[in-house]
């Protein structure tokens, strides 16, 4: 049965704001919440015509609100993006600050985020401006730079505790995933290479990028039923695998993937996505 889901920070939630909704969509049964003053859900006929509009309006009470289709709720895979979405940092333009060309980078992130610019390419431009770094810069700035998002691990360790295979793929680095994959406790981890000789960056990464189409590739080997999976991240290099999954979720993201994604988060932290697919806070590990 389709639902409504409304998910905010701990305490932000108002029952007023949920009974509200229920009579203005037509709820067709009692909310069900998930984590008081945190999490609720009703269930709905049908998708309201409205459900952008008011979308905007409980924004502004820092509240996400999504309609849910899927009966089979509780997904068998996680597939995420790293940067910006399990870590709070973009990996190269912590690099490129230590590099002293950050400005130059970030702006390049920038527009291949918002899809103005064609992955594959950003990848080589901006790597081409960290060439003769010093490869023990890479560890300095996993060390002091790199932070793990919020709800991560929890949304990692619930979902295997229930069974799910988790994949973290990234349009960044090896050297960054795989210690940001270990931490969380993904259960595999696939990012691009930095080629390094003699110490240095130079300049390069492996061929060939893992950029859109791999991760829809990835998604598609680990989950030959895509229904059956959730995909999250920011970047316009996400949105083939968000909307090639049961559950395609944008998180925090640019307006190009939150638009034209199936579900959002604008607000909350990624233990969202457990509420999404119907976990309550008392079953999250």
């Amino acid at each position: 049965m389709p639902l409504i889901s409304l998910i905010a920070l701990p305490g932000q939630l108002e029952p007023a704001l949920v009974s509200s909704l229920q009579g203005a969509f037509g709820a067709i049964g009692d909310a069900i919440w998930l984590s008081p003053d945190e999490a609720a859900e009703f269930p709905v006929s049908t998708c309201p015509d409205n459900l952008s509009d008011v979308r905007k309006s409980v924004s502004d009470h820092k509240v996400d609100l999504n309609f849910v289709a899927d009966d089979d709720r509780r997904k068998a895979l996680l597939i995420a993006d790293m940067d910006m979405t399990m870590i709070e940092q973009e990996c190269i333009d912590e690099l490129a600050d230590e590099a002293g060309v950050g400005p130059r980078v970030a702006e390049i992130t920038v527009r291949a985020m918002n899809g103005d610019l064609d992955f594959e390419e950003a990848v080589r431009e901006r790597v081409g401006l960290l060439k003769d770094m010093p490869v023990d810069v890479v560890t300095r700035v996993l060390e002091t730079r790199i932070t793990l998002a919020p709800g991560g691990r929890t949304l990692v360790q619930t979902m295997k505790a229930n069974g799910a295979r988790t994949a973290l793929v990234s349009g960044g680095f090896t050297q960054f995933a795989t210690a940001v994959g270990n931490q969380l406790g993904f259960d595999e981890t696939h990012a691009n290479t930095l080629l390094a000789a003699d110490g240095k960056l130079t300049g390069d990464v492996a061929r060939p990028n893992l950029g859109r189409d791999a991760k829809v590739g990835i998604l598609n080997r680990l989950s030959p039923d895509p229904s059956r999976a959730i995909a999250v991240g920011d970047g316009a290099n996400d949105l083939g695998m968000i909307e090639r999954a049961g559950m395609g979720v944008a998180l925090h993201a640019k307006p190009v993937v939150a638009n034209a994604a199936p579900l959002r988060i604008d607000h909350a932290d990624l233990s969202a996505l457990l509420f999404l697919q119907g976990y309550a806070r008392d079953e999250f590990v």
